[in-house]
């Protein structure tokens, strides 16, 4: 089809009023036969795939620009934040350097000048200890007095719900406040009104209570020394906005115009700033040495006694630590970084050699101020260690990916919650696992996958345990125990749903059972033996899938005994007949060949013979179910199977006057007395390692008969 061609079938298509079935008309009258519609029908398919040829292109080119875009935003997000740390880290640095070495700072105090870059409204009001704030709320300076200070704040606790408690720190005061709207982060989308309230420490975010006019409730309360703020480029339509960074978390507000921005960014610069100042004198103050009492000379005070002198001496100088080298001052920022940078293992060592310099030192309060910010960092390395072994992260590595978190955990001091964490991340990754296991038709099949994906991944938890917490607390191995009993159960809840809740047979089932038994096994080549928690959580299935099974055996029993004749078998070939003493041969009856006779008749009842392979075939099959507290429900089970043949072999034997079938039936009667009684219960003392008192006495009931053939005692 030539291009001019395409075009004009294209624009046709993609016309608005195109109409298809008019279309189809038109086509049909104007088509000359069969040919023609067809390389019209050519031309439109070729049409067709040329269009999702190129909607397929566009897709991917599409999809591939968002995710190279996605990619350099997170770059460039990820270096403006570093780049405005380092900005605020070189901006303090020069703020502390003495204001002599400034020479331009210095003219300018000297000669009066304002170098601060403030409006005539803003020194003003500086000068009158305040200055006002975007909503009317005083901004406190320097030289307000503490009465008014304190009149501010508690009209700030009158107004805000559920702040009262949290801002009760002797000298603090409000700052600066004002209206917010914060934005969602991802596809700036407006959130809330809030109102922001900057103490001199701190700063609270307020949510407005629309049916309350000028009230607000209580949102967050957040640490200016913990706080970043970044400046936020306007792009229309979204201007005037700044972020707040608190790891992990960051939030986005817009103020209502480009100057209260501006104040708003000035004036947490300048708190945060005056904190650390306050800080820092603080701790210079502390670390600074007393000077010793003066001591009047002796001569001075002729009435003081030697006793006076004594008391007078003055008191032992408390010992000092050194806080002044450079990376104690800077450990809060380095601990800051690595946890930013999730560098766990650098924030730990951090700490470590913290602790092993403060080991013997005493705690004096700059001491203790550094261990309030360190323990503050090593609550949020906790908190980020405890996500990272949650179970909503991912859980495809297998328990190795979680050995990172695990082991710092335990650094910190706190094994107890890494085990807690590491059992509870494996116990989600194993019912995961399970629940994606995929169901097959046959059973066996079913059970050997579930089998391997169960006891694997309980293998490699136990063996990652070993190595994680090796030399922990003993208490952490009983925790493992507790957790493995757990997850045991929740393999048994999937194995008796498709094992016995479908009602599959009993050597499915036998066959089943005695493959997760040999998994289960396998477990004890280091140490943990589970074999008694599977068999307390199988046994009341077994028991019914024993019980089920010998009650079909009992009515096939009994239906065939209410058809019994009491006739030889004839297997008419001799390939059935052989057949039949190999099967026979199998279930321990090795003096079959003496109950056979000429042209393949066997001189039992066909009663008889099937009873036989019946009960032999359920005991093999109980046997593979056996443990010790299955023994009395298979014992019970089996007498009663072999109850039901017995009794109606002796009915029989008293009720027959035929001399000839009264014969037959006492051989039948001998036969299973004497053959199949004794195979019975030999097998089952082989199975489970002791012989059974019920089997020998209902042997011994049968010798009562072959002594007196004409009793009429039954054997109960």
């Amino acid at each position: 089809m030539s291009d001019s061609g395409a075009s004009r079938l294209r624009r046709q298509l993609e016309s608005g009023g195109f109409e298809a079935r008019l279309y189809v008309k038109q086509l049909s009258q104007q088509s000359d036969g069969d040919r023609d519609l067809q390389e019209h029908r050519q031309r439109v398919q070729a049409l067709a795939e040329e269009t999702a040829q190129n909607l397929k292109r566009n897709v991917y080119q599409n999809y591939r620009q968002f995710i190279e875009t996605a990619r350099e935003i997170s770059y460039l997000e990820s270096e403006m934040y570093q780049l405005s740390h380092l900005l605020t880290e070189q901006k303090s640095s020069l703020e502390s350097i003495p204001l002599a070495l400034l020479p331009t700072a210095a003219a300018g105090a000297s000669t009066g000048e304002d170098t601060t870059g403030a409006g005539p409204r803003e020194r003003g009001a500086a000068q009158a200890g305040f200055l006002p704030g975007p909503a009317g709320v005083p901004r406190e300076g320097p030289g307000a007095g503490e009465e008014g200070k304190q009149r501010t704040l508690t009209t700030l606790l009158e107004k805000v719900e559920g702040c009262r408690d949290l801002l009760e720190t002797p000298g603090q005061y409000l700052v600066y406040n004002g209206d917010l709207v914060e934005y969602e982060a991802d596809h700036m989308a407006q959130l809330q009104r809030v109102h922001g309230f900057l103490m001199n420490d701190c700063l609270l975010v307020a949510t407005w209570l629309p049916q309350r006019r000028g009230m607000y409730r209580y949102n967050a309360l957040y640490p200016l020394d913990r706080l970043a703020v970044v400046n936020v480029k306007d792009n229309p339509p979204m201007k005037d906005m700044f972020k707040l960074l608190m790891f992990p978390e960051s939030r986005i507000f817009q103020a209502e115009n480009a100057k209260i921005k501006r104040e708003w960014l000035e004036v947490l610069e300048e708190t945060k700033r005056a904190l650390s100042d306050k800080r820092r004198r603080e701790q210079e103050e502390a670390a600074a040495p007393r000077a010793p009492p003066p001591v009047t000379s002796k001569g001075s005070n002729p009435f003081e006694d030697e006793d006076d002198e004594e008391l007078a001496t003055p008191e032992v100088e408390e010992e000092k630590v050194d806080l002044s080298m450079e990376w104690i001052q800077e450990l809060p920022e380095d601990l800051d970084v690595c946890i930013a940078q999730r560098d766990f293992e650098g924030a730990v060592d951090l700490l470590d050699k913290l602790n092993h310099y403060l080991e013997d030192k005493p705690s004096p309060p700059p001491v203790k101020e550094l261990r309030a910010k360190v323990d503050e960092r090593v609550r949020q390395l906790t908190e980020v260690l405890v996500f990272e072994l949650s179970p909503d992260r991912s859980l495809r590595g297998g328990p190795k990916a979680t050995r990172r978190a695990v082991s710092q955990l335990i650094r910190l001091g706190q094994c107890t919650k890494a085990c807690e964490l590491f059992l509870r991340n494996r116990a989600a990754a194993v019912h995961t696992a399970i629940r994606q296991l995929r169901i097959e038709g046959a059973t066996l099949l079913y059970i050997h996958k579930l089998c391997h994906v169960f006891f694997t991944s309980l293998l490699e938890t136990a063996r990652e345990f070993e190595t994680d917490f090796a030399g922990t607390d003993s208490g952490c191995y009983s925790a493992f125990v507790v957790w493995a009993r757990s997850a045991m159960g929740m393999f048994v809840d999937a194995f008796s749903k498709q094992v016995f809740d479908s009602k599959e047979s009993l050597s499915t089932a036998a066959e089943c059972v005695k493959v997760a038994k040999e998994h289960c096994q396998q477990l004890g080549e280091i140490g943990l033996d589970l074999t008694f928690i599977i068999h307390a959580l199988l046994v009341k299935d077994i028991q019914g899938a024993l019980h089920s099974y010998k009650e079909i055996i009992i009515e096939a029993t009994k239906h065939r005994n209410s058809e019994e004749m009491w006739r030889r078998m004839n297997l008419m070939t001799p390939e059935a007949l052989g057949k039949l003493k190999e099967e026979m041969r199998s279930c321990g009856v090795s003096n079959f060949e003496q109950y056979t006779g000429d042209d393949c008749w066997v001189n039992l009842s066909y009663t008889v013979v099937a009873f036989t392979k019946q009960t032999m075939g359920f005991l093999e099959e109980a046997l593979k179910l056996y443990f010790p507290e299955l023994h009395m429900v298979l014992l019970e089970s089996l007498v009663e199977v072999i109850l039901v043949a017995v009794q109606h072999v002796d009915y029989s034997l008293r009720c027959e006057q035929d001399p000839e079938k009264k014969a037959f039936i006492r051989q039948n009667a001998s036969f299973l007395y004497e053959t199949v009684l004794p195979v019975v219960e030999r097998r089952f003392e082989e199975g489970v390692g002791k012989p059974a008192k019920q089997l020998q006495d209902l042997r011994n009931a049968s010798r009562l008969l072959r002594v007196n053939p004409e009793s009429t005692t039954s054997v109960v």
